[in-house]
């Protein structure tokens, strides 16, 4: 068989033009030492700050320590399938999280992967779960609502879309709750949720996602779990992720709200992984940074500017105490960096006043900015009046005698304080609560025995729903209230509570 010279010039030629030369240059290392999800790795010496890292096993890492000879990787999934002496192969990338629609209504990890039996995420975009918080000029002041359904925290510490309110106080007293109950009044309205629970029984997050489910609120929510049985990475990297997966809403211009339950876990988790890299500890063992931790997340919640869409975050960031020891390291550093906190304790829960909320600690930085007007007119007064009540209450404890003017600062505390009662899982609608505010403030409620208050305040909303809907449909469209319609407002409940005591008389009779 002859071979034609010009047919091999040609294949040679296209090979030629065919070839590219690819060298597939990684950077290799080997796994010094290894425990607790940390593992000391050798040879990595061009490998970043926050990198990930790849393990034999399909496992991720993060470059965390960066020493002279050897790199402190922590680890990112189940590190009982590494040993000494496996490759480790540097990527390149830092850690990311699928964002987008996609993740709504999903109950994912850290990483983003499913926990919910559903199927993979498919999304096409992802976030760094590290970036940047928006700077001073890209940002402008809060003063938008973000109606938590609450009456006691809508009146007197409010929050605004692109605030950081925390929420603290000790273990059992309502934290969760406070937040889940927000979460669920944002179900008419354009803001997207993320719950990150932090080291907290699986049992329990499991009961509270079957609460959303239920209400209907997994529909624009996404939890994002760190299991107290997860590893200490996992939890530290937990809050980020969902604050990425938030992000993704403010910088579309639409508004997100994120809570973190809770920073404490979160915190314990980071000394713990700080003291096994050999970090020198400081203040009740946590590391010099741990400041820094807190401020770079909770910073990235903002309002940005009309040029950059407007859009918001919202944090809610939970703290635990010991005691009711606000004083404690972690509490005054995450006190700092927030716009006011909402401070529950532990006696007024067990006394029965949900949410517990200690009005004299509880502040809210952004103030009456952040309320409707109708709200800010009936509710100016509310915490100084409240306040003034428990040093009144804790006087007439001593059992002196008092005037008749006195007395009825009392009686009007006692009802005051039974009318911002709430129970679990049931946000009201703003402008309910500014009606049930003002029969308060107005002294309708002082004509009532204590024990009467909640069932007449129930009927009040009902008979305004029933009879009074256009006033009631003008107070939600105007968000204000003006003198005239105050004035029909206080004439209905008047006629209301003609009705009340009709109502009462066949009872007395048949007694």
């Amino acid at each position: 068989m002859k071979f034609k010279a010009d047919e091999i010039a040609s294949v040679i030629q296209q090979e030629i033009e065919r070839f590219e030369s690819r060298v597939d240059v990684r950077e290799v290392g080997r796994v010094v030492s290894l425990g607790d999800g940390i593992a000391r790795v050798y040879g990595l010496s061009g490998v970043a700050s926050g990198e990930m890292v790849e393990f034999p096993n399909g496992a991720s890492g993060l470059a965390m320590n960066l020493e002279e000879d050897s790199v402190g990787v922590i680890i990112l999934g189940d590190y009982l399938g590494i040993q000494e002496g496996d490759e480790v192969r540097s990527t390149g990338r830092l850690l990311s999280v699928p964002v987008g629609e996609a993740v709504l209504g999903r109950v994912l990890d850290p990483l983003g992967n499913p926990l919910d039996g559903r199927g993979p995420v498919i999304s096409s975009e992802r976030r760094l779960v590290e970036s940047p918080a928006p700077g001073v000029a890209e940002r402008q002041p809060v003063r938008e609502p973000l109606q938590t359904g609450i009456k006691a925290i809508d009146s007197m510490t409010p929050i605004g879309r692109g605030q950081r309110e925390l929420i603290i106080g000790d273990r059992k007293t309502g934290k969760t709750s406070i937040c889940i109950d927000t979460i669920l009044n944002q179900k008419h309205t354009d803001v997207k949720c993320f719950y990150v629970a932090i080291g907290q029984k699986e049992s329990t997050v499991a009961g509270l996602i079957d609460v959303l489910r239920r209400e209907g609120a997994m529909d624009y929510t996404c939890v994002i779990v760190a299991g107290a049985s997860d590893p200490a990475p996992m939890q530290y990297v937990a809050p980020y992720a969902g604050c990425a997966m938030a992000e993704y809403f403010m910088y579309k211009g639409g508004h997100a709200l994120c809570v973190y339950d809770d920073l404490s876990k979160q915190a314990q988790a980071y000394r713990q992984l700080s003291l096994l890299m050999r970090r020198p500890p400081g203040r009740e063992a946590y590391p010099g940074d741990i400041f820094y931790c807190h401020s770079r997340l909770l910073e990235r919640a903002a309002k940005l500017s009309d040029e950059l869409g407007g859009g918001s975050l919202t944090a809610l960031p939970i703290v635990e105490t010991l005691e009711g020891e606000v004083s404690a390291y972690i509490p005054t550093n995450v006190i700092s960096i927030t716009d006011g906190q909402i401070y529950l304790q532990p006696d007024l829960f067990f006394a029965g006043q949900r949410p517990a909320m200690n009005v004299g600690i509880s502040v809210s930085r952004v103030g009456g900015a952040a309320q409707i007007p109708a709200m800010k007119k009936v509710a100016g007064g509310l915490r100084l009046d409240l306040a003034a009540f428990r040093e009144l209450e804790a006087f007439a404890q001593l059992g002196t005698e008092l005037d008749p003017a006195t007395q009825a600062r009392l009686d009007r505390g006692y009802r005051m304080t039974e009318l911002l009662k709430q129970g679990l899982y049931q946000p009201m609608h703003v402008t309910d609560q500014v009606l049930s505010i003002f029969a308060g403030t107005r002294g309708l409620l002082d004509r009532i025995r204590l024990e009467e208050v909640r069932p007449w305040l129930d009927g009040m909303l009902q008979f305004f729903r029933d009879r009074k809907a256009a006033l009631w449909q003008r107070i939600t469209d105007t968000k204000d209230l003006d003198a005239t319609t105050a004035e029909q407002v206080l004439a209905a409940m008047n006629e209301y509570h003609a009705v009340y005591l009709e109502q009462k008389k066949p009872m007395k009779a048949r007694a």
